[in-house]
């Protein structure tokens, strides 16, 4: 480890196992993120962590040997509102990455139109505190009201002790809107638990409302094989087959203290989609729908 990196944190191992699933073909990691390289992408100063690098190439290598095809990279909070990071790993990818931005809300439409050449497909709004100082719902509404006329969407990220303070807000967004991790449930209460039910409520009063159903290593206190997520997730996946994505999150942001292993987690994705349409749906279908929709 060079002295640059000293000291920053290390989030992801180096050697993931290869997963007994095979992924379908097409198949697309739709939750991921890149760190730097920060000598080419510093971090921003309001950063809540610093990571070690972790760029494109060691995403595509992760990718390749887990057997996916594209990926979707998420801007992470580290990065702030700059999106060189992520627009740079996009334009690496020749065609088999698109992501989604964090922007200033006061951005203009010209900027818009350069992130949407730059492969950005929505934009995300982060509502946790301990890694963002301001999240101003006024802005933010403003901000999805003029990525309409784009076809993008809003990403959302909260926990759910929230929930119920956001239903306003997430009513008011004129776009499609897909939660970050399913708003973050406690998923060992199982699927008829509080969370879930408030979270299939929020499902249900709006068609366009997606989930990203990731995120075991994060949402099951058990740990691997992640039994508790199973439970809960399962019957989330087959109740709402249309409107589910499933991502690494790579480089596992701020899980310094029990790093993942990114095969265990792909080998999860069978016993929530345990059959061949449901894999389809949520590995290519869903995914291709939001990001790129000129190939279907």
């Amino acid at each position: 480890m060079s002295d640059e990196q000293a000291g920053r944190i290390l989030s992801w191992t180096n050697d993931p196992s290869k997963p007994g699933f095979t992924p379908l073909p097409g198949a697309i990691d739709a939750h991921c993120h890149v760190f730097g390289p920060m000598a080419q992408f510093p971090f921003s100063a309001k950063a809540k962590y610093l990571p070690r690098d972790a760029g494109a190439e060691a995403l595509f290598a992760l990718r390749d040997h887990l057997g996916f095809s594209r990926n979707v990279i998420v801007q992470a909070s580290c990065h702030g509102i700059d999106n060189a990071a992520t627009l740079h790993a996009i334009a690496a990818s020749g065609g088999r990455a698109r992501g989604v931005a964090v922007v200033d809300p006061a951005i203009g439409d010209a900027e818009l139109d350069r992130l949407h050449a730059g492969g950005m497909r929505g934009v995300r709004f982060n509502f946790l505190k301990r890694l963002v100082d301001d999240a101003p719902k006024d802005k933010f509404i403003a901000v999805s009201q003029r990525i309409a006329r784009l076809g993008w969407h809003v990403v959302v990220y909260f926990e759910a002790d929230i929930l119920e303070e956001l239903r306003p807000f997430l009513a008011a967004i004129p776009v499609p809107v897909v939660i970050d991790h399913m708003g973050r449930p406690d998923v060992s209460q199982g699927p008829e638990g509080a969370d879930m039910r408030a979270f299939r409520a929020l499902l249900d009063s709006r068609d366009d409302i997606w989930t990203k159903v990731t995120c075991p290593d994060r949402l099951d206190p058990k740990g691997a094989p992640y039994d508790d997520f199973v439970r809960a997730v399962r019957p989330l996946v087959a109740d709402y087959p249309d409107r589910i994505l499933w991502g690494t999150d790579w480089p596992h942001p701020n899980m310094q203290d029990d790093i993942p292993d990114d095969g265990a987690l792909v080998d999860v994705i069978p016993r929530i989609a345990p059959t061949p349409e449901l894999q389809r749906k949520l590995l290519v279908d869903n995914p291709m729908r939001l990001y790129w929709p000129e190939e279907m």
